[in-house]
């Protein structure tokens, strides 16, 4: 039998046993269910550890989640049994708070499965013959605050070309706990962060506080067009040669590319649309009040992309492995240290959205270091 079988088993010959409805479950019923539940998760998590493939991985997945879904249902129950039956107070609220241990330790050992999951499936990609080659970026690729693998993909292309002043821009931030420069700035570089909404930038004056107080790290509020770009960048005193730009607002990425002169970055980092696969070369027309609205119409192809950056003197250098920005060097600074062609067929990467959950450790809270 299948891990995955053997998990599907285990669980629903605990959930048969202990989650009839016509009386209220013992304490014992209920340990046998967490118990049935644990099985089944480490079953499912075995099956992942143990590499069996793609496919016996998310079938194991797919089938701890049944179980999870199915032993939420129960505990539904229980709750409605205590409720109705339960003859005192006190004993009623013991059993609820068990109740809540019980939906936290499952939600925990959930959330532990993804992480297993999302690692493995990582962790075979990377080991398919195509990433062989050292020039490759997605090899390189970990998250510290980015939102996936970008920042360990942003080091190894410094890494390769160096750095001048250290100087970043970045737009589309959110809050900044988990975009692409903040790993930068912990480190001691300076920049610039754009986003359209106050709340958020207020969370961000008083969360990067330290950075602020220092100067090296600017926040404004504005919601970005082709028209106002290059105006808000120059307003906050940035021109000229910069490391490091990244633009990720969802839906006009590309015309605000297009638009920006006052700087010159040396490394690009872009949200494209995986969805449309190469050769195909498409953008969504410009509106310059248009936001993405949940759906795959956004933004522009990775192809679109490379014959835009190749108009701007950039060469494409790789994507991330959720298929969601693309990383450009200018041409001078390219050289050979990158994997040729520097076409979009040669570095796309499909979209892998469901690698957005990956974690670095707990939950990210950037602030500043001593190095010693």
């Amino acid at each position: 039998m299948s891990n995955t079988a053997q998990a599907e088993n285990t669980y629903n010959s605990g959930l048969a046993t202990n989650c009839a409805v016509d009386a209220p479950p013992s304490a014992g019923a209920h340990s046998d269910q967490q118990g049935a539940l644990s099985q089944a998760l480490h079953l499912a998590g075995a099956a992942l550890r143990g590499q069996p493939g793609s496919a016996e991985a998310l079938a194991s997945y797919t089938a701890i989640l049944d179980a999870v879904a199915r032993h939420e249902e129960a505990m539904v129950a229980f709750g409605k049994l205590l409720v109705a039956c339960a003859n005192d107070a006190a004993g009623q609220s013991s059993a609820l708070k068990r109740l809540i241990e019980i939906e936290n330790i499952a939600a925990t050992r959930l959330d532990q499965l993804t992480q297993v999951g999302l690692l493995q499936s990582w962790n075979e990609e990377l080991g398919k013959p195509r990433h062989a080659d050292p020039k490759r970026l997605l090899r390189y690729g970990f998250k510290v605050y980015s939102q996936c693998d970008e920042d360990g993909i942003i080091q190894e292309i410094f890494r390769r070309i160096g750095t001048t002043n250290q100087v970043f821009v970045e737009f589309g931030v959110e809050a900044g706990s988990e975009c692409n420069s903040v790993k930068l700035l912990v480190e001691g570089w300076r920049g610039l962060w754009l986003d359209g909404q106050q709340q958020l930038i207020d969370q961000i004056r008083k969360n990067f506080k330290p950075f602020i107080d220092n100067g090296k790290l600017a926040a404004s509020q504005a919601f970005i067009t082709a028209e106002n770009i290059d105006v808000l960048i120059a307003n906050a005193g940035v021109t000229g040669e910069i490391d490091f730009l990244t633009i990720d607002i969802d839906h006009n990425d590309y015309w605000v590319w297009k638009a920006i002169n006052v700087i010159s970055p040396r490394v690009v980092a872009i949200e494209y649309n995986a969805t449309m696969h190469p050769p195909v070369s498409v953008v969504v027309p410009y509106e310059p009040n248009r936001t993405w609205n949940g759906t795959n119409y956004f933004g522009a192809s990775l192809e679109a992309l490379v014959r835009l950056g190749r108009s701007k003197g950039y060469r494409l250098v790789g994507c991330n492995f959720a298929g969601t920005n693309a990383f450009f060097v200018r041409d001078d600074l390219a050289g050979d240290l990158f994997l040729d062609p520097a076409t979009a067929e040669e570095h796309y990467e499909p979209p892998r959205y469901y690698f957005g959950y990956l974690k670095a450790g707990h939950r990210p809270q950037p602030g500043p270091y001593v190095t010693v």
